[in-house]
């Protein structure tokens, strides 16, 4: 197997494991949820509880999503990356290192994605060859 093959097909595992998580242990419940939710969510940025909540779904459903079929990987990871480190630094700051520690093995991969993209098994790779 080529080492780009194999690059790629690391990174499709990487993208399918930390975006379904996401989605369906992070994303989904905020979803459902929304209504109860929105008095009682954390604003740690002083936004307000129903925009900081609308936020975290929106990086958590709909980049985790992106994420998953590999369309726009780099863009859909920085709200990924921004909204773990905003947990782990933040909203778990004076809680015992377990809690943070969850919200930076969460952003370590969206920052790989940053780094790598989504790899030759992503959408990105499709939009980029109908582009040339």
């Amino acid at each position: 197997m080529k080492a780009e093959t194999a690059t790629s097909i690391g990174l499709l595992v990487l993208r399918l494991g930390v975006g379904l998580m996401m989605l369906v242990a992070h994303g989904w419940g905020k979803l459902a949820g929304f209504s109860e939710l929105t008095t009682k969510f954390p604003d740690p940025l002083g936004l307000g509880p129903t925009v900081t909540l609308l936020l975290a779904i929106f990086a958590e459903v709909v980049c985790a999503l992106l994420i998953v079929v590999g369309l726009g990987t780099r863009f859909a990871a920085v709200p990924l990356l921004v909204t773990m480190l905003v947990a782990a630094f933040i909203v778990h700051a004076d809680d015992p290192w377990a809690r943070q520690e969850f919200a930076l093995l969460y952003a370590i991969p969206f920052l790989t994605l940053i780094f790598t993209g989504g790899g030759r098994f992503a959408l990105d790779r499709v939009v980029s060859i109908k582009r040339r």
